[in-house]
């Protein structure tokens, strides 16, 4: 259930919270699931804080891992397949997709959840939410079309339709929110321009985003804005996770819903907690899937460790700029670590229609090269002098003809790995 009251109390009270949650989701899952029984054994119920950090923690590998020693489901299922309502699965962006089951129960706390996420950015029931995704087996945004219907928004779905089509059922219907990933927002722009649809003029008043880091990067945010004339916010959620960070009006990166999840930033390397103000990667607990939890679990995202003190008045943890990169996007360049994130929030601010990243090697370094849609070599050049001088790395830049780099509805692939 939505509780708008737990986002400004105490943080004690919230951990006193998320504790005794923990512990009612232990005491449904261990005797049931399979996965985690053969992971933590039987600890003595009810843990404590201490007890809790001491478990070990979850991670994507050992997951697709129970999935191939399982099919199809794996043994993190805690009920039997007829339980389960809902499938979907991971985008398979990093690799083999990951199939994930919900019960109906789970499904109207992950619909739950993204009430948090719509009230922050001022989303009502007044609103006409259009979904730009495919509606297929990646969760993608299914979570937030059943959050609309939650709140009693009407929604628009933009599956099975192409760009343009989109955009025309968009502007027909005088939608007021468009939610899809970053990158499928700015390419719909690129396409009301070459079609002369003005996107700027419409209804469309909140723009939500999420699958890849961006919306919380003031040039990218920025270039959103301008293109659709309206206030974007950024998202954070995963398919085995749920749907766990949202801007406040302030967008200055993303609260955790910590009355929905436990949530550590940690040293990928010790397991040690970072201290405020230090990077390193998140590990989350869910507690309101039993049917498909997931416990200490290691997601990959850097995030840097924020206040319980924004001043939009939530006391729920703060993560400044958002989701910054994946542990396993890290490039070293000559010394210096780079994220592909850095780069991009630096090309949104240069006259570009897009751009990738090409890494490639040179005897035993990395290097990268940025490629971008210019017609313009003046442009990449001044590019490659910016890059040098706030990453403190020099990047080679290159201008390539104005639409031969791939477009993506969803998660975009910029990252060329050509080692």
């Amino acid at each position: 259930m939505h509780r708008p009251d737990l986002e400004t109390v105490a943080p004690d009270v919230i951990r006193d919270r998320q504790l005794a949650r923990l512990n009612e989701l232990l005491a449904a899952v261990l005797p049931r699931n399979a996965f985690y029984a053969r992971k933590f054994g039987a600890p003595a119920l009810p843990l404590s804080w201490e007890a809790f950090r001491a478990l070990p923690f979850t991670t994507k590998a050992e997951l697709v891992a129970d999935q191939e020693a399982w099919p199809p489901f794996g043994a993190i299922a805690t009920y039997p397949p007829e339980c389960y309502v809902g499938y979907h699965q991971t985008s398979g962006t990093t690799g083999r997709p990951l199939v994930v089951l919900d019960t109906a129960e789970n499904w109207d706390w992950w619909a739950e959840c993204w009430q948090y996420v719509y009230a922050a950015a001022g989303v009502t029931a007044r609103d006409r939410i259009f979904f730009a995704f495919s509606f297929g087996p990646f969760i993608g945004f299914w979570s937030a079309h059943a959050g609309a219907r939650r709140i009693g928004a009407m929604v628009i779905p933009g599956g099975g339709l192409d760009s343009k089509a989109r955009l025309e059922l968009l502007l027909r219907m005088q939608a007021s929110v468009l939610v899809c990933t970053l990158t499928y927002a700015l390419r719909l722009a690129e396409v009301a321009r070459e079609e002369g649809l003005s996107i700027r003029d419409s209804a469309v008043r909140v723009t939500i985003h999420a699958g890849e880091p961006g919306a919380s990067i003031p040039p990218v945010r920025a270039r959103i804005e301008e293109a659709w004339g309206a206030r974007a916010f950024d998202h954070a959620g995963g398919t085995e996770i749920g749907a766990y960070g949202f801007a406040c009006e302030l967008r200055d990166g993303l609260h955790v819903n910590e009355a929905e999840f436990i949530a550590a930033v940690l040293d990928p390397a010790t397991g040690e907690p970072c201290a405020e103000g230090s990077a390193g990667e998140l590990v989350i607990t869910n507690l309101g899937r039993a049917g498909w939890p997931v416990i200490r679990y290691r997601t990959g995202d850097v995030v840097t460790v924020g206040t319980r003190r924004c001043t939009c008045g939530r006391t729920f943890l703060t993560l400044p700029g958002g989701i910054a990169g994946r542990t396993d996007d890290l490039i070293i360049l000559r010394g210096v670590n780079v994220y592909p994130s850095a780069v991009e929030a630096i090309v949104r601010t240069f006259p570009v229609e897009e751009f990738r990243l090409v890494r490639t090697r040179s005897g035993a370094l990395d290097e990268l090269t940025v490629e971008v849609e210019t017609a313009s070599e003046a442009i990449a050049a001044e590019l490659a002098r910016v890059l040098r001088e706030r990453l403190a790395v020099r990047i080679p830049t290159r201008a390539v003809p104005v639409g031969s780099l791939p477009r993506w509805e969803l998660k975009a692939r910029r990252l060329v790995d050509a080692r």
